[in-house]
């Protein structure tokens, strides 16, 4: 189908999408990272003949983002869409739990400090230009390199730049038309993982050196995935994708794929039940009783690789540098009360950075008790038993790990108001627009949470609590450093810089035992837990709304990468 469709089309057919539907490779090592060399093998992912498109797939969401260049943003709501567009080197099977396949890439291997990998060829873009070697390249050097004449800029790129290539890749060469040889600064067990995550599209090189401002990107997406970027409607809230007929790989099945936002639960969810959409997420407790009482839509699940947390900014708050102070409202703010009462079950309460079934979790830690008396003991010892006042940011609308954050602020300030401390709430009513007040470090504290981008314990916590900065750029004797550090990354947004712990996980990064990763992992949880840079909230469920007009086994709830919309059929 032609990406250039009308915009009166566009609306129409965003509004009542599913009412006017016709109803209608062999995987990599599974954890990347298991030995000195890692091998994915070759898959015939193309499709055996063209499928029969039919109807249109709408898929609701409670933010609407604006700028959809994936090494600009760290929000999941972006790489939902992202995703469809683009292609990575390398995939997550749907629904394995992180297991690796092959995407651009039919071979790739890691051993010591090189990369090798072999691209797949006959893939065109979207723009008609045939995809090589010269676009990976592009690629890396737009997102990691200052010296590249259409590198994106600091102040551009996103927190993913650093740790999905920045601090790892030395150089990246095309070795031939279709190969491309990666030389790493250091071993780094996740990085053929970190091919497979959403910020490490590929890009048309030709795209790139077309750009006046590589802002621009973001508004006009062209990449190799089974679907193509028509219409940017922002006044409407909706995206508008049309199925790319050249596609590679599997699929897709379906002419177009709206995107369009609905901020309320309840009626996101009506709308999944009233046929309007086909598929949502971010639920709450209750949209999530709406649709296991629907009869025309249904409730997917899978356990969750996320943590929902609430992080005290030391860096800006004097009194969050005491570790007494920390566990004094890690011990005050009733987490099972959050996870039972306001999330209704769909998560359990949290006790380390790192969720279950990855590696290097502590099976031997615990939640922090509820237990509002030591928590004034602590304050007290503190040199804080008069109290203070503190903002706490949150976003509005839904995300997986905090699907009611308004209601779990309330709770929040509900328990710190009895051991004497004073919470002013700080609502913010775009995620993106909080995403950029935290990346800047104004928050005192704030919620937030994380997916997993690869299933690698590197990916909680060295991602979320090391600062990134050189350790001797840490004060002895000081657990923190401000967001102005050079280096710093704001995805910390706790503004912690604990010594030991930053040791550890950088440990862990340059081993390909695991083993060796998991004992390293297990005593940095430990640290984290008795250090409280944060409240520990959550591990929620990954939880989908589906209406009953798609094709039940065309869609795979997954808690890596995705969604895989190119497989979604319309019934």
């Amino acid at each position: 189908m032609s990406s250039n469709i009308d915009r009166r089309t566009f609306l129409t057919t965003a509004g009542s999408a599913a009412a006017a539907a016709t109803l209608a490779g062999c995987s990599g090592s599974d954890d990347g990272s298991a030995s000195d060399e890692t091998t994915g093998t070759e898959t015939t992912d193309g499709n055996e003949a063209e499928s029969d498109l039919s109807g249109t797939l709408v898929y609701a969401r409670g933010d609407h983002p604006q700028n959809y260049d994936p090494q600009q943003t760290t929000s999941g709501e972006v790489a939902k869409v992202s995703n469809q567009i683009y292609d990575q080197l390398v995939g997550f099977t749907p629904g394995s739990g992180g297991q690796l396949r092959d995407g651009l890439a039919t071979e790739y291997s890691l051993e010591g400090t090189t990369a090798t990998l072999t691209l797949r060829e006959d893939v065109t873009f979207h723009n008609g230009e045939s995809f090589t070697a010269a676009d990976v390249r592009a690629t890396i050097r737009r997102f990691t390199d200052n010296e590249y004449e259409h590198y994106l800029g600091d102040e551009n790129r996103s927190g993913y730049g650093p740790f999905t290539f920045g601090n790892w890749v030395d150089t990246v060469e095309a070795t031939g038309e279709y190969e491309v040889t990666i030389e790493l600064t250091q071993q780094y067990a996740p990085f053929l993982r970190n091919l497979a995550m959403f910020a490490a599209a590929i890009l048309s090189k030709s795209q790139i050196e077309s750009l006046d401002n590589q802002v621009q990107l973001g508004t006009e997406p062209q990449g190799t995935g089974a679907f193509e970027f028509s219409e940017l409607d922002n006044s409407n809230q909706r995206v508008l994708l049309s199925a790319n007929a050249d596609y590679w790989g599997n699929g897709p099945n379906v002419e177009q794929v709206v995107f369009k936002t609905i901020g309320q639960n309840s009626t996101r969810v009506q709308d999944v039940i009233n046929g309007s959409s086909h598929i949502t997420d971010n639920l709450d407790s209750q949209s999530s009783q709406q649709l296991e009482n629907a009869g025309s839509a249904r409730l997917a699940s899978k356990n969750g690789i996320n943590v929902g947390y609430m992080a005290m900014n030391q860096s800006r708050r004097e009194e969050f540098r005491s570790r007494k102070v920390r566990r004094a409202i890690s011990y005050a703010v009733n987490t099972q009360a959050i996870v039972d009462s306001i999330y209704q079950g769909f998560a359990t309460t949290a006790d380390q950075p790192l969720p279950p079934d990855v590696l290097g979790h502590n099976e031997d830690l615990e939640p922090y008790p509820t237990d509002k008396d030591e928590a004034r003991r602590l304050l007290n010892e503190a040199g804080y038993g008069d109290g203070f006042e503190f903002e706490l940011a949150t976003f509005s609308n839904p995300r997986g790990y905090n699907p009611s954050p308004v209601e779990t602020a309330n709770q929040v300030r509900s328990d710190l108001e009895e051991i004497g401390l004073t919470v002013e709430i700080n609502q913010f009513s775009t995620f993106s627009s909080y995403l950029s007040y935290t990346d800047q470090g104004r928050h005192d504290a704030c919620f937030l949470g994380w997916y997993t981008d690869n299933a690698d314990p590197d990916n909680f916590m060295y991602v979320l609590l090391d600062p990134k900065v050189p350790l001797d750029a840490v004060p002895d004797g000081q657990n923190w450093v401000s967001f102005d550090t050079e280096g710093y990354s704001p995805l910390n947004v706790a503004g912690w810089a604990h010594s030991e712990y930053m040791s550890l996980v950088r440990e862990a990064q340059r081993s390909y035992d695991d083993a060796t990763r998991e004992e390293l992992y297990v005593e940095a949880n430990r640290i984290a837990r008795e250090e409280a840079p944060w409240v520990f909230i959550d591990y929620a469920q990954t939880l989908r709304g589906v209406n009953e007009a798609v094709v039940s086994d065309s869609y795979t709830v997954t808690s890596v990468g995705g969604p895989f919309l190119n497989t979604v059929e319309l019934q």
